[in-house]
């Protein structure tokens, strides 16, 4: 909450971000995504949670501070999507103000996507998405060999950015209720919006949509489409140490298309680092 009124003094801070897992325990939000019974126990956990989740999307609609609900494993990722939907059709009535956030390394995620544009034309409430390919690539793959169910995300890279760029397209395609923020390092994908913006006569400075990159990384893309006038956010992790490395790592490790980019980043730092020795 205190994220929120931060966002709403400071013109630069256009989003605020939380994680779900830090307002319940992991097991909870399982057992809440497999449908499993629950002990009145943690039935009134389960009534804490939403009403924690809820408090937060009120703060954010009240200080009209677009919040986005970050995503998790699969296997506790249903109880989010649920609580995430509702709070879309509580608080979306007239423009996003929360936002979703889809992994298009799940294989499921296009159809998601779809039946989530369903139901918000059917229940005429608009919709806010955060599109990333995903974090866990690993730890989907060994957990789903582990129990023996099928894998939930792809294994072939490329359907991940077939998918992705499905993802992106369906939301310029339906804009007239949908906010996307691209959640991209990949040059592919952030062209393809470009592409789709011009092709759909939408403005550079459109509010609905934002380009995104984790501070430090593909700084690249982000400086050119803000030179270019494209709405641009950096995503700025804070926490301690022990946490934030590895999400760090994670957010490195998620994306191979940034490894052929990494060349360019480096000989850029050195030039820049050269201009100011020489300015």
């Amino acid at each position: 909450i205190a994220s929120i009124q931060k966002a709403k003094s400071e013109s630069s801070i256009p989003f605020s971000v939380f994680k779900p897992t830090g307002l319940a325990r992991f097991a909870l939000l399982e057992k809440i995504s497999n449908n499993s019974n629950l002990t009145k126990e943690e039935e009134i956990e389960k009534t804490n949670f939403e009403g924690r989740i809820e408090n937060i999307c009120q703060t954010a609609s009240d200080n009209k501070v677009p919040l986005f609900i970050d995503a998790e494993e699969s296997w506790i990722q249903g109880a989010i999507d649920d609580i995430a939907i509702k709070m879309m059709q509580k608080f979306n009535k007239n423009e996003a103000w929360i936002f979703n956030t889809l992994q298009l390394y799940r294989n499921d995620r296009v159809d998601h996507l779809e039946m989530l544009f369903k139901l918000a034309a059917e229940e005429k409430f608009f919709v806010g998405l955060k599109l990333v390919r995903g974090a866990y690539h690993e730890q989907e793959i060994e957990r789903a060999k582990e129990k023996g169910y099928n894998c939930p995300v792809h294994t072939i890279k490329e359907n991940t950015d077939i998918d992705y760029n499905k993802a992106l397209t369906l939301c310029i395609e339906n804009i007239d209720f949908v906010s996307v923020c691209a959640g991209t390092h990949n040059e592919e994908s952030s062209a393809l919006l470009v592409e789709l913006l011009n092709k759909h006569n939408i403005s550079k400075d459109d509010k609905r949509v934002y380009f995104s990159q984790l501070l430090g990384m593909s700084d690249h893309i982000s400086y050119n489409a803000a030179k270019e006038g494209f709405n641009v956010v950096k995503y700025v992790p804070y926490g301690p140490v022990k946490d934030v490395l590895p999400y760090l790592i994670r957010r490195a490790e998620e994306n191979t298309s940034i490894a052929g980019q990494m060349g360019r980043e480096l000989t850029n730092i050195i030039e820049e680092k050269k201009r100011r020795r020489n300015a």
